[in-house]
């Protein structure tokens, strides 16, 4: 039977991964009800159709940070393919090669990001980066990474300490012993250590060391897990270059906004002066139209991804994204919009119910 909508990969990746692989994958802090709110939240979304336009050729095409790409749904930085796959990121940046999107690896990414470059030359991708404690590290992968030619600087915000994820307590679940994570140590220790400690999160981390950062590459910075007003234009201040609404999957803190809830509030407080994307509850073309008419550059899939990458590795992340993209062509088609660049909040009403 084939898979046609996202939740059909889901399903099939409960049944073919491991319970505590599937719990890491799908599991939430605390009670798990931002996780949930995510995609509750785009259910109170309504969609204002306009009709009688001639819509015999829709582009999905879009930029961000200048450069473009095939559609407004990239993939959001998450830690460990191998878990699910064996290739890995590797198969996950072929993917977004080949679909003409953007990819951010994760600084936990399971294969080496001089691997995951070479396997995918041509494809754009951002690095996302943990701070930890050990500023010389920080100076080093993002170095790296700008010398690899990622195209830009992805920061991870809202993780001054690891969200409290009561599955993997559950499962005991220990990645430290159960990967090698090749881009937190240098190319000679890849060869000898037989495992890699995690340099802890740096909980200290804050707008000072942003300048630091800044000092440090001419990449521009992205800064995810933005939610609020206040911060949103502390990075304006800060001569940040993009926000990423998210709340880590609902995998940090729990009773926070929805991703989508909180959009609107952050693109009013950038006035244009960056661009902001969102992560976060995305299942369905209809919502990526959602987000952008609310003020999204571009969307972002984190689970998704990783269900595709279950179901059939490389391939099986193209079918994910083929399949969004075309209901998002389906979407825009259907409300009137020939380019992305149509798609306006007046596409959009919040539901009374």
């Amino acid at each position: 039977m084939p898979l046609v909508c996202l939740t059909d990969f889901q399903a099939y990746a409960q049944e073919h991964l491991s319970k505590s692989t599937w719990d890491f994958i799908e599991g939430g802090s605390d009670e798990c009800f931002t996780r949930d709110d995510n995609i509750a939240a785009f259910k109170k979304i309504r969609l204002r159709p306009r009709y009688l336009r001639d819509v015999r050729e829709v582009d999905t095409r879009t930029t961000i940070q200048g450069e473009e790409i095939m559609a407004p749904i990239c993939i959001a930085p998450t830690g460990f393919h191998c878990l699910v796959w064996p290739d890995g990121e590797m198969s996950t940046a072929r993917a977004a090669q080949a679909a003409g999107i953007c990819y951010i690896i994760s600084t936990y990414a399971s294969c080496s990001l001089e691997d995951i470059v070479a396997t995918a030359p041509r494809g754009l991708k951002w690095f996302q980066l943990y701070p930890t404690s050990d500023r010389q590290l920080n100076k080093q992968l993002v170095q790296r990474a700008e010398a690899l030619g990622f195209k830009a600087l992805v920061i991870t915000v809202d993780t001054p300490k690891m969200g409290n994820r009561r599955c993997d307590f559950r499962n005991q679940l220990d990645l430290q012993r159960n990967l090698l994570l090749k881009d937190l140590r240098s190319p000679k220790e890849r060869h000898t250590t037989p495992y890699f400690q995690m340099s802890p999160i740096d909980s200290s981390f804050c707008w000072n060391d942003i300048t630091w950062l800044q000092s440090l590459t001419r990449l521009p910075i992205i800064l995810k897990g933005i939610l609020t007003k206040e911060d949103a234009e502390l990075a304006v201040k800060h001569n940040v270059r993009g926000i990423i609404v998210s709340n880590h999957g609902g995998r940090q803190l729990d009773d926070v906004p929805a991703s989508i809830d909180a959009l609107t509030e952050v693109v009013a407080a950038v006035k244009g002066k960056m661009e902001v994307y969102l992560d976060g509850g995305i299942r369905t073309g209809n919502d990526v139209l959602k987000a952008l008419a609310l003020g999204a550059k571009c969307v972002f899939l984190g689970r998704p991804i990783l269900w595709g990458l279950a179901y059939k590795g490389e391939h099986g992340v193209e079918e994910v994204l083929n399949l969004i993209k075309n209901e998002f062509h389906t979407s825009m088609s259907l409300t009137g919009c020939r380019l992305v660049a149509e798609i306006n909040q007046d596409l959009v009403q919040f539901s009374r119910l």
